[in-house]
């Protein structure tokens, strides 16, 4: 496929070999061959509606169908109490930098007491609202096609959210050209992106343990209390939510800083006032998805189905 005009401030220089950590490399001149590809498969559809959260994955792949799209484009930000006013914010600056249209509805998800009972299929509620109210604002608008974020990597994730997905007939433009995490945040980065390195920011019901209600206080609390540690300083993290106890989920880099006894008086303090009774510091750190490892093994080989 020879490059266009549009993508050349994206693919010049790709044809190296980049170092995205010590024990990894990325071939660029892949990942340009696949943004390519990106751009093709836009362009083909005509007119597009992103599924958009300001995630790097959603953020990249609306940034890339509004270059090549225009105004045939628009980002959806769904805005509920499960979404991070934080993550709000930083949705809605990124989308205003880059001059993306951005519609922002609101979604109800937490008035279905499906989605409130809070088992494995919370997700597949959530994109079920969701992509239900893009069906209705792109029919008023004269939309058919809408897309969201999933990669090539998320097919081998437990994502409930995907059979929504194929239920509605939504779009994976990213994992259909086979673009993983890693790639998009290189072309992120290189497109000048601040977001490109954002750690995963899920909305906040995913920190609420299976079985416990979803409720908007229960939401509130775990927003006030992941502030308090991103005030400290910490950058990759959860809150757990375990009724009366937190427990915190620290990246492995951090937790030296995290361990001393200073810290930890400060960090149990802060999440006190944010309503726990009990702290609890997670020994293995942060991983994502660490609630799942309680599904039945039966559940988690459905993966996206």
């Amino acid at each position: 496929m020879v490059p266009t005009a549009e993508s050349a401030h994206l693919t010049r220089g790709y044809n190296r070999t980049v170092s995205t950590s010590p024990a990894t490399t990325l071939d660029s001149s892949a990942a340009a061959t696949k943004l390519l590809a990106l751009e093709h498969r836009l362009r083909q559809l005509g007119s597009l509606m992103v599924a958009y959260s300001g995630g790097v994955d959603s953020a990249f792949l609306a940034a890339v169908a509004h270059r090549v799209l225009g105004d045939r484009m628009l980002a959806v930000l769904a805005d509920s109490p499960s979404l991070a006013r934080r993550d709000m914010d930083q949705a809605s600056s990124f989308a205003e930098t880059q001059s993306i249209p951005l519609r922002i509805i609101q979604t109800e998800e937490l008035d279905n007491p499906e989605y409130q009972r809070n088992d494995a299929n919370r997700c597949f509620h959530c994109k079920t609202e969701l992509f239900e109210g893009m069906k209705k604002l792109g029919a008023e608008l004269g939309f058919a096609n809408i897309a969201y974020g999933m990669n090539a990597d998320d097919r081998r994730d437990y994502r409930p959210g995907q059979r929504a997905a194929e239920n509605h007939e939504v779009l994976a433009p990213l994992a259909d050209v086979n673009l993983t995490k890693q790639e998009i945040r290189s072309l992120a980065k290189d497109a000048g992106y601040t977001l490109w390195d954002r750690p995963a920011a899920p909305c906040l019901s995913s920190r609420v343990e299976y079985g416990r209600t979803v409720t908007r206080e229960v939401l509130e609390q775990i927003e006030r209390g992941e502030e308090s540690l991103r005030q400290l300083g910490f950058r990759e993290f959860r809150v757990r939510h375990h009724g009366d106890i937190a427990r915190v989920e620290i990246s492995r880099s951090e937790m030296p800083r995290a361990m001393t006894m200073e810290m930890m008086d400060t960090i149990s303090a802060e999440l006190r006032k944010a309503g726990f009774k009990y702290v609890t510091m997670d020994c293995t750190g942060f991983r994502s998805g660490s609630l799942n490892a309680v599904l039945p093994a039966e559940v988690l080989l459905r993966r996206g189905a």
